[in-house]
């Protein structure tokens, strides 16, 4: 294949042309800018549970098993907190919050109840109304309302309301909860996850500023309150990182170019980078959720190396002739296919999160894949004709010029530093990689014992901001979250052996004589996880409707009788009338929880311990389900993060094989296309191996789990990492052409290392800044992320040429002689000679 005519057709366009494709570059910018306004947002862990079968299952109970044509009951948590929240001024506090949330207009309550409600009635059973609630506790004495609060304690509807610390004999607890129900559209609870917009939201943004009112410590909470910090969390990351990074990257960028034109050009074009992305992001309909955070700074990172590759390598070859055409020829002739390759394996290591079962991950892995597609373009096409269009005028232009020298020139302090790995490779090639392998191996098996977790705190910012980042001035300040505080303050003030529930779906023809004994009969010797009484699970299904029924309705008593043939409670005959009864009686919206309309699917819930681990009770859950006749799947909350846990694992070990394989593939390809030498391929994947496992190690030392953003982490750091292996080895090719093996090590080192370097240091510093997102997952990314490409930095620059030399002479090359003189030359023919 001549890709030599491709290039030179662009070549010839740079150099002749550079106006031309300006003009045509800021009008595309243009188009993508209108898409920015088409950006939406979605945020929270719903995103994550679309498509699981526990999840639609999950649905599919909410949808059969609640109330038809009716709307959904959304509620809001009152928790009071205090010295005493069962004194008379306490309970006032509350009963006064509750009479102004029912007062006040458009916020759907249909009922509000609390601890002060019950002790209220318990002291005057006829006190119906609030207004009639805070008459009784006004007119009565502390001694009577003590009184009161011990007889109701063992009331469920009173008990289960106050703290763990609550006190029957003084009558006093430090927290309560009170609840107000209200009346929401329709689909408000459909699914497992939390999603990043609720109808609640503005009724418990008005309820807490009633609460702030109306005195006393009480605190909202709610399905609304949490969206609303899903939502903000992201404005308020962009809002800390997106400085942050420019700033650092800024100063780097100064270093790095040493020349105000070119820093602004540098910087332009990452910005181009950016709104191409978001733009395209816009017009495609593809949402902005928390994982898309990290899509600029990767963006940055590549276009940071190549934008300083492109000016570093026109430099050089600007120093050898003062023609400006010449010199970007030279630069792009080379620059043009490293660039290539780059972005070829970065887009495969993106595109393997195609692999996952997840839809937020597969979109920034296209998002991110279309981001490096734009990077390149831009940064390999408009930045080299921008600089050819500047520096044809640059000279009658008043702006000072700082330095024009490249980066690690010899003789400098940092072209000797980056000679390490050079050294290395002329002494003790083949001792130094078994070294590397042997730590790679070593790094991998420690890795082995990294965990996978995904929960809904993942995706909310932390309980206590840090102090720095509440220092900072408007618009910076974060907002004050309050989520996974008060979340941990209920766990620790309201822990009960009872963790939640998980469901079981059955699809089965609900009216064989035997499927209500075989429900009665999976709750038998329930697992460890599950919460139990004399050996059986502690479940609601249509059986306890039936048996709960029965003790209140002779008549329903006798039907049962008839048809239960063993005498133990449960029908198991003339199935079909027992439901007819229950659903012509008061008991129908009780019994449509557990059983549908058309008797052929039913749900059953079994309450399990706080203790019990997620995975756990997912597996417990699981089986349980096997031992059900008929189509059952083992669904709820638990069990659909559980699910997701697992899919988060595998999507990260899938993404990396394929990303792995598919760079190797591109690799081998891509070198005998262009040099004849397919084996190059091989030796450019070695420092990455290296690097991946240095990456895996890292997290579990640092104890940082796979979740909805690590996962992706390995397959990035091939993406990213092999930036600098490949820009090395199609230098040394270069080189070794004209230079005998170790002068096109060093020249390489030498020449790629100063823009490496510099690349380096100023991605991993602007990346490395997310760890100031307020999200805890986000700023691991921010580590992992920063650390992969200082890992694959290091490895290319240490590891690499000493994998070269071995390679040169496994291929049988002379040391002393360049591939020009002992006539290996490419597979199109022998190098041309680059003129302006």
């Amino acid at each position: 294949m001549d890709y030599q005519r491709l290039i030179d057709w662009v070549d010839h366009r740079i150099v002749n042309s550079p106006g031309r494709i300006v003009v045509a570059f800021l009008l595309v910018t243009l188009v993508m800018g209108i898409g920015l306004g088409g950006v939406s947002t979605s945020s929270g862990t719903q995103q994550f549970a679309e498509g699981i079968p526990s999840e639609e299952a999950l649905t599919n109970v909410n949808e059969e098993f609640s109330p038809a044509f009716e709307p959904d009951t959304g509620s809001t948590q009152l928790i009071q907190r205090g010295d005493n929240v069962l004194s008379k001024p306490q309970l006032l506090n509350m009963l006064h919050t509750q009479e102004r949330i029912e007062d006040r207009e458009g916020l759907r309550v249909t009922s509000t109840s609390s601890a002060a409600t019950v002790v209220a009635q318990t002291i005057d059973p006829n006190a119906t109304t609030i207004e009639q609630q805070i008459d009784t506790i006004e007119g009565a004495t502390p001694t009577r309302i003590d009184r009161a609060v011990r007889t109701s304690a063992d009331n469920p509807a009173f008990g289960g309301t106050l703290s763990n610390d609550f006190n029957r004999k003084s009558a006093s607890a430090s927290a309560t909860i009170g609840v107000v129900t209200h009346e929401v559209p329709a689909g408000l609870s459909s699914g497992s996850g939390q999603g990043g917009s609720s109808p609640l939201t503005p009724i418990q943004q008005r309820i807490q500023r009633i609460a702030e009112t109306t005195g006393g410590d009480i605190t909202v909470f709610g399905s609304g309150i949490v969206s609303d910090e899903f939502s903000s969390v992201i404005t308020d990351s962009l809002l800390i990182v997106t400085p942050a990074a420019v700033l650092f990257i800024l100063l780097f960028l100064v270093y790095a170019y040493r020349d105000l034109l070119d820093l602004l050009l540098g910087s332009f074009a990452l910005l181009m980078a950016v709104i191409w992305t978001f733009g395209f992001l816009g017009l495609a309909g593809i949402p902005f959720s928390q994982m898309m955070i990290a899509v600029p700074p990767l963006l940055l990172a590549v276009g940071i190396d190549f934008g300083i590759h492109a000016i570093n390598r026109y430099r050089e070859d600007r120093k050898e002739t003062d023609s400006v055409g010449a010199a970007m020829r030279r630069a792009t002739d080379q620059l043009l296919v490293a660039f290539f390759i780059v972005t070829g394996t970065t887009v495969i290591g993106f595109l393997a999160n195609l692999a996952s079962d997840l839809g937020p991950i597969k979109d920034f892995g296209i998002v991110a894949a279309i981001g490096i597609v734009f990077t390149f373009l831009i940064f390999g096409i408009f930045l080299p004709s921008a600089k050819v269009w500047i520096d044809r005028r640059r000279d009658s232009w008043p702006v000072p010029t700082f330095s024009r020298e490249p980066l690690g020139q010899e003789g400098s302090a940092l072209g000797e530093a980056l000679r390490l790995g050079v050294v290395i490779s002329k002494r003790v090639p083949a001792f130094f990689l078994v070294l590397m392998l042997l730590f790679s191996a070593s790094a991998g098996y420690y890795a082995t014992g990294v965990d996978t977790s995904f929960t809904q705190e993942d995706f909310l910012p932390p309980a206590e901001t840090p102090d720095y980042l509440e220092q900072l001035p408007e618009p910076f300040a974060p907002a004050d979250y309050s989520v996974v505080s008060t979340l941990n303050y209920l766990e620790d003030k309201f822990t009960t052996t009872q963790g939640g529930n998980v469901v079981i779906y059955l699809e089965t023809r609900m009216t064989d004589p035997t499927v209500l004994e075989s429900i009665h009969r999976a709750g038998d010797d329930p697992p460890d996880t599950f919460v139990s009484e004399d050996r059986h699970a502690e479940e609601s299904s249509i059986v306890t409707v039936i048996r709960s029924r029965a003790e209140q309705d002779p008549e329903f008593r006798r039907l049962v009788q008839r048809n239960d043939r063993d005498g133990n409670g449960i029908p198991d005959r003339n199935l079909e009338q027992v439901y007819d009864y229950l659903l012509e009686s008061s008991s129908r919206d009780r019994a449509l929880q557990y059983i549908a309309e058309d008797y052929r699917s039913a749900r059953i819930t079994y309450a399990v311990k706080a203790d019990a681990d997620q995975s756990e009770i997912t597996a417990d859950a699981q089986k349980v389900a096997k031992d059900y006749r008929g189509d059952a799947i083992a669904t709820g909350s638990t069990v659909v993060f559980q699910d997701i846990s697992g899919l988060i694992f595998a999507s990260a070990l899938q993404s990396l094989a394929i990303a792995l394989a598919g760079t190797v593939i591109f690799l081998l390809g891509i070198y005998w296309i262009l040099e004849g030498l397919p084996s190059l391929g091989i030796a450019n994947t070695v420092p990455i191996a290296v690097a991946v496992a240095a990456v895996a190690g890292t997290m579990r030392l640092l104890g940082i789990s796979f979740n909805a953003f690590t996962a992706t982490i390995l397959a990035l750091t091939i993406g990213l990492g092999i930036d600098y292996s490949v820009h090395i080895v199609h230098r040394f090719v270069d080189e070794r052409r004209e230079y005998p093996l170790f002068r096109a090590l060093d020249r390489t080192v030498r020449g790629t290392g100063g823009a490496l370097a510099s690349s380096m240091l100023t991605t991993t510093f602007g990346i490395g800044v997310l760890v100031l997102s307020l999200l805890s997952v986000l700023g691991q990314f921010g580590v992992l992320t920063a650390l992969s490409v200082a890992y694959s930095f290091v490895a290319s620059l240490l590891v690499l040429p000493s994998v070269l030399v071995l390679w040169d002479r496994l291929r049988g090359h002379d040391a002393e002689l360049s591939l020009d003189e002992q006539g290996v030359g490419r597979p199109d023919g022998e190098p041309r000679e680059v003129t302006g």
